[in-house]
């Protein structure tokens, strides 16, 4: 496990566009760009860990610190989770979520968080075996057009 460099640029494109095309978001090089650039500027929010075996990329963890302010903590969003499906089964999920909690337990923060689509019932048996599935449900709101 280590942080994105730039020499993984060419193998982090191919993995986050499958990640997309997984997740059946349209095809945008802008999208895939723009995160690229998130994760090079050291001064962003965003952050990524790749896990690699024999300079392969085999999956990688984008993540951010944040703020809850009702229950006082900080902890670890994971955005994004993604294994390779050569590597899958492997451990490389797991390993990446396993650093993230290290990292949490390491900066003395309460935990890791993060969500999955409701039909990905592959990666939610790793997820079960790892973290307390919470009650929480998720909601997305679009910005109003001004008129």
């Amino acid at each position: 496990m280590r942080p994105l460099a730039p020499a993984d640029e060419q193998q982090w494109r191919s993995h986050f566009r499958a990640y997309r095309e997984f997740y059946k978001l349209a095809e945008s090089e802008e999208v895939v760009s723009r995160a690229w650039g998130w994760f090079m500027d050291p001064q962003h929010e965003c952050k990524a860990l790749v896990a690699e075996a024999h300079s392969e990329i085999l999956g990688f963890a984008h993540h951010r610190r944040f703020s809850s302010p009702y229950t006082g903590t900080t902890s670890i969003f994971l955005d994004d989770l993604f294994t390779t499906p050569a590597a899958r089964g492997r451990g490389v999920g797991r390993a990446l979520i396993g650093r993230l909690t290290d990292m949490t337990a390491a900066e003395g923060r309460a935990g890791v968080q993060w969500v999955t689509a409701d039909d990905n019932h592959q990666a939610q048996a790793l997820y079960n075996s790892l973290a307390t599935r919470a009650s929480w449900i998720t909601y997305d709101a679009s910005p109003t057009p001004r008129a």
